[in-house]
């Protein structure tokens, strides 16, 4: 009966290993595009409102601007919370067909605060 236990968590630590190996592969390369799209807006805020933002640029500014960026590839962490249980579940194949749409609403979802953070928490804060 020992052998039957051991055999079902030697069966199960390879499909763990897959799945961790599946979500890292799909979701790590597309982490660039993430990041892409965020320093794509806050670019954006400081090109189109150039004057305002001069002052901004501080050793301090970058040091926030560093700790911003290290929460939004934190927040990005949050897609393995969602894809992980479904692909222990029966719908693992279509959801693995699915996967962009979670990338897209949280992109969409980054995207929004960021531009909140940018207008409402920084701007306004720049002398």
């Amino acid at each position: 009966m020992a052998t039957h236990g051991s055999a079902s968590t030697q069966a199960a630590a390879p499909r763990l290993r897959e799945i961790l190996a599946d979500a890292a592969r799909y979701w790590e390369p597309r982490r660039l595009g993430y990041n892409a799209l965020l320093g794509a807006i806050f670019l954006g805020w400081v090109v189109f409102t150039w004057p305002h933002f001069r002052g901004a640029f501080t050793l301090s500014a970058l040091g926030a601007l560093t700790v911003l960026a290290l929460l939004a590839n934190a927040c990005y962490c949050a897609a393995y919370l969602v894809d992980i249980p479904l692909q222990y579940s029966p719908l693992r194949a279509a959801w693995r067909g699915r996967r962009r749409l979670l990338w897209l609403a949280g992109a969409i979802l980054a995207a929004a605060l960021t531009c909140y953070w940018v207008a409402d928490e920084i701007y306004p804060g720049v002398a």
